[in-house]
């Protein structure tokens, strides 16, 4: 099956920038704060309603006539409610595997977070922290976690698939690119003493114990998914062995990224780009594994109208764009060739997810926000900026 897919962003696990009311009256720029600086019935209610309010039944309706397969949902690694003082999620993963099989959708469950970080990153949890993997006590804990969906849904008609965990950052360009605690200050310095990306001989020792746990309740043709901890290349000699079974490749490729390594804010250039690397990568590593692209979208620099210095927000304290300066039109012709660019890339390895379904930002009446709707899956498809038709 070739996978198109959107992803559940923000869901189950926060992303101030997708939904900053979420998060007013705190100065808490990630998950890992929020329920320290709100009270705990405040924190309770908004987080259940959040939840519920969401993403409802509705939702997969509307991704099923989009003409896509699968949808990929981040959870944290306290979705059983086991790690105070966040609330748990499992009951509405319950109801979203459901959702799933009513409407025909397949589910990759998708770990999202780990405690202490495994990227630094708002979206890991927390800002600025990456200590995850030195701490053998919380890698055990991970692992269970895992066992524990495996365990409850393996046997689901519902499950395509289990990725080990998003986005473990490693030494390289990316750590070094990012400059991950200037982009993402930490709150306490002290919590985030020891930060460091995580090493290729943990990543892949990590990776190997995951399929073993999680192969114990999950059934052969599901798929266990790994993500290339930004270097795509670095996995030709990995599990290639007969004992390992339908593993899946997992990149990441934003134009934001591109922009950031160099690439000039141009249609051609982004057009260049995405052939040079994206289908010459993903054709070279599709001799290895199944390749799919677990988070892209339409977003550029170009479209917004200035350089986000590779997707940098206001959250982050660049400034962004308070008045539009590219005409619909343009807007429209700029996201139709690059949406037809990267679907066209991506059918080069076995299928892709879309960051993300919807976004809860206000983008005309926030400054600093304009140019940012493209994260929104809804939006491009009402826009007509992205042809699901034909995706």
């Amino acid at each position: 099956m070739y996978i198109k897919g959107v992803n559940l962003g923000n869901w189950l696990v926060l992303e101030k920038w997708m939904n900053p009311a979420l998060f007013a009256g705190t100065t808490a720029e990630d998950e890992y704060y929020l329920p320290r600086q709100l009270s705990k019935e405040v924190y309770e209610a908004r987080i259940k309603i959040h939840r519920s309010e969401y993403i409802t039944e509705r939702d997969f309706v509307t991704i099923k006539s989009y003409g896509l397969n699968t949808v990929r949902i981040p959870v944290p690694y306290f979705i059983f409610g086991d790690r105070e003082p966040f609330i748990g999620c499992i009951e509405d993963l319950d109801r979203a595997f459901c959702w799933a099989e009513k409407y025909g959708l397949q589910i990759l469950i998708d770990l999202h977070t780990a405690p202490d970080g495994q990227n630094g990153f708002d979206n890991g949890g927390i800002c600025g922290v990456c200590k995850w993997s030195q701490e053998p006590e919380e890698v055990e804990f991970v692992l269970t976690v895992l066992e524990r969906l495996a365990e409850r849904y393996g046997q689901r008609r519902g499950l395509w698939g289990i990725e080990v965990l998003n986005e473990p950052i490693t030494e390289g360009e990316v750590w070094d690119g990012m400059d991950i605690q200037k982009r993402y200050p930490p709150v306490d310095p002290e919590l985030a003493k020891g930060t460091a990306p995580n090493t290729w001989k943990f990543l892949r020792e990590f990776y190997t114990t995951a399929y073993e746990r999680l192969r114990r309740y999950l059934p052969e043709e599901k798929y266990v998914v790994i993500h290339d901890g930004f270097n795509m290349k670095k996995w030709k000699d990995f599990m290639q062995e007969d004992n390992y079974k339908n593993v899946v490749l997992d990149t990441h490729q934003y134009l934001m990224m591109a922009e950031m390594y160099g690439c000039e804010q141009t249609v051609e250039a982004y057009i260049a780009f995405i052939n040079e690397h994206y289908v010459k990568d993903i054709e070279e590593m599709e001799a290895y594994f199944p390749v799919i692209v677990g988070e892209w979208c339409l977003f550029n620099s170009m479209a917004v109208g200035h350089d986000t210095q590779g997707g940098q927000t206001v959250l982050n304290g660049v400034e962004g764009m308070s008045e539009e300066v590219i005409s619909p039109e343009k807007k429209k012709q700029i996201y139709n060739a690059l949406a037809k660019a990267q679907l066209d890339a991506w059918k080069h390895g076995h299928g892709y997810f879309y960051w993300s379904y919807k976004l809860l930002t206000d983008t005309v009446n926030t400054p600093g926000w304009v140019g940012w709707d493209s994260w929104d899956l809804g939006r491009c498809v009402d826009f007509g900026w992205f042809p699901v038709k034909d995706a």
